[in-house]
């Protein structure tokens, strides 16, 4: 049964809160009126992404996009130090995959989420730090809120990797070029604040309230008219057809870029120096 199909029976009696939630599963929904909850649960990884994770949340998703009594969502992590610690180096270090098996989902990006275009408003309710794939997954959503002690971080050029998730084609367009160039090219973090002020960020709360105030945030959102609300995030994502046409060429040069780079030794090191706990030796190869 896929997780679409696990929330959509589990919420079949439209409580007004709804959960699912079992031992097995690495995503948890939740249902908040007309708001959807989507939780990536592996606090004992830091919430790190891996096929089961990008599945769950894919497919939770499409449910939301399909149910129209889902007017907007709310992304968050577990409870632990994390939003979101990015990919899961020790499945990509072992040569497991961290994209669903099937190639249609596949399609849906990092995390299930990063290429995913649907028209109902994300809100990301950033409750620790969002690195790397996190950050990224956090940008894909439309209004951010984050404690403040999270941290943010794009540390792939670290790794041996590109910010393929799409931290390169979506921040030259929402920061100033060099702004971007200093947060792909050194890797380093930055605070909630300074994400803030450079505009990535639209709240910054007390740690411990992250969800609380995305929720008000997305249950404000979901009182407005849907159609009208769906039709702005199409303008501002450039969406057409469900598809991101403004940013296609854009797309297609990020994944040429990954392609190339994921089949490097640097590629290999990378994750290899992070699980021996050693700086890595890069070969330019």
């Amino acid at each position: 049964m896929t997780q679409a199909e696990l929330i959509s029976r589990d919420l079949a009696s439209r409580d007004e809160t709804a959960t699912t939630e079992t031992a097995e599963r690495p995503v948890r929904t939740e249902l908040h009126g007309a708001v959807l909850v989507i939780t990536i649960d592996r606090p004992r990884v830091r919430n790190a992404v891996d096929a089961a994770v990008a599945e769950g949340i894919g497919d939770a998703l499409e449910y939301a996009q399909a149910d129209p009594a889902v007017r907007a969502i709310v992304l968050t992590g577990a409870v632990g130090p994390c939003f979101c610690s990015g990919g899961d180096l020790g499945e990509m270090a072992a040569g497991r995959s961290i994209e669903p098996a099937d190639p249609a989902k596949q399609g849906w990006g990092f995390g299930g989420i990063c290429e995913h275009p649907i028209d109902k408003p994300i809100v990301a309710a950033v409750n620790g730090h969002a690195i790397g794939g996190g950050a990224e997954m956090a940008l894909a959503c439309d209004l951010v809120v984050a404690v403040e002690s999270a941290e943010f971080s794009l540390p792939e050029v670290r790794r041996g990797y590109i910010a393929s998730g799409g931290g390169a084609v979506w921040l030259s367009r929402w920061v100033p070029r060099a702004i971007a160039m200093e947060i792909l090219l050194l890797g380093d973090r930055f605070s909630a604040a300074q994400a803030e002020r450079w505009g990535l960020v639209n709240r910054v709360v007390p740690d411990g309230q992250a969800l609380t105030a995305a929720l008000a945030l997305a249950e404000a959102i979901a009182a407005n008219a849907p159609l009208a609300v769906q039709a702005h995030k199409r303008l501002v994502a450039g969406l057409t057809d469900s598809r991101f046409a403004a940013a296609a060429s854009d797309w297609a040069r990020n994944h040429a870029e990954h392609e190339h780079i994921h089949r490097t030794e640097d590629a290999a090191e990378g994750p290899r120096a992070f699980i021996e706990k050693r700086a890595p030796v890069w070969k330019g190869r």
